[in-house]
């Protein structure tokens, strides 16, 4: 067996595209997860890639909207490379505005994106189209954006998993760490780092999830739909991920309940496409959140010769792609590109 040039502890989505981008650049990477590939929060079914909103702009929302702006090239080349379908698709996004003020506020936003989105995308104010996939909206408009973008988060983690093998690397379920190490174990991590800064860098929150099937109607290409707080992410199979709960206090992190009940029963009222659609899996799991909500990225603060890649709560998927090319240049180039409000040190 060859040498091992790094090793990335974590086969989740942040983990798994680190080392994705390592090898490419020729690196012999070696991943460790007990669990195996998408065992954790990567192993999810909602898998909305949405962007914050063009407004207060700041290098999070800048780093946000470069990943965004990168990840239609970057999934088809994973699917490419491993064979399997990540389920990625760019189809945008409703979002219902409830009076005048939200209208005045949504169009200041989509001047805002004039300006920051580069001309590669759009949000737009449009009078609610009607039909089955159509929100309810108490004023009759809605946004769309054209940059929010879905995939399927278990089959782009195995996706990933798949191109790294074909790219050379390894994926154990144990084994010993050489060369650099980047810790990307989610909730773990951040307890560890929290137990060794005497303090919380942050925690993790429990998010509950379901895959719905319309009755009679195929929303496969269908924009997704935002609507307090909720999310609609249509998936290329037909079925739709809705999500999710956020909750800060649980029992058992893999439970679903009553909670997932209420959600099910709002998404079904959400359009009169989901109405009475069939629940065809219930899913609940623990997403790690930084103390600071940024994500933390960068030289561990507490190991030699080690870096973090953790806290990527609910945007980890749309940051990927670019979090495996920022570590790949810090660990592999010395290249340090990454923001100063992601560093390990804001956490704590």
């Amino acid at each position: 067996m060859a040498s091992v040039d790094l090793t990335v502890m974590g086969a989740g989505a942040w983990g798994l595209s680190v080392a994705v981008a390592c090898a490419r650049r020729g690196a012999h990477v070696r991943v460790i997860d007990p669990h195996g590939p998408a065992a954790g929060a990567s192993g999810g079914i909602v898998g909305a890639l949405a962007p914050h909103v063009p407004e207060q702009w700041n290098e999070k929302k800048a780093f946000q909207l470069e990943a965004l702006l990168m990840a239609e090239e970057y999934w088809a080349d994973i699917a490419r490379l491993s064979g399997a379908d990540p389920g990625y698709a760019r189809t945008g996004r409703l979002q219902p505005l409830a009076d005048a003020a939200a209208v005045a506020r949504a169009e200041e936003r989509a001047r805002g994106a004039d300006d920051l989105w580069q001309g590669r995308a759009e949000w737009r104010v449009i009078a609610a189209p009607g039909g089955d996939w159509t929100p309810a909206s108490p004023s009759g408009r809605l946004v769309h954006d054209t940059l929010t973008a879905r995939l399927h988060p278990r089959h782009a983690t195995l996706a990933l998993a798949r191109a790294l093998e074909v790219l050379g690397g390894e994926i154990t379920r144990d084994g010993l760490p050489e060369g650099p190490v980047i810790w990307a174990t989610g909730v773990a991590g951040l307890e560890e780092i929290s137990a060794l800064a005497g303090k919380t860098a942050g925690t993790g929150v429990k998010g509950q999830a379901a895959l719905l099937r319309p009755r009679g109607f195929d929303a496969s290409d269908a924009p997704q739909i935002f609507a307090d707080g909720l999310h609609a992410v249509p998936h290329a199979d037909g079925t739709v991920g809705i999500g999710s709960t956020s909750e800060r206090d649980y029992d058992d992190g893999a439970a679903t309940d009553a909670q997932l009940d209420a959600l099910v029963a709002r998404a079904r009222g959400l359009c009169p496409a989901l109405a009475g659609a069939e629940v065809v899996e219930r899913w609940a799991g623990v997403r790690p959140r930084a103390r600071s909500r940024a994500p933390m990225l960068g030289p561990h603060p507490f190991r030699e010769n080690a870096f973090i890649a953790n806290g990527g709560f609910k945007i980890g998927f749309g940051l990927a792609p670019l979090v495996g090319e920022v570590l790949a240049d810090l660990v592999l180039e010395g290249t340090d590109r990454i923001p100063e409000s992601f560093r390990p040190e804001a956490s704590l």
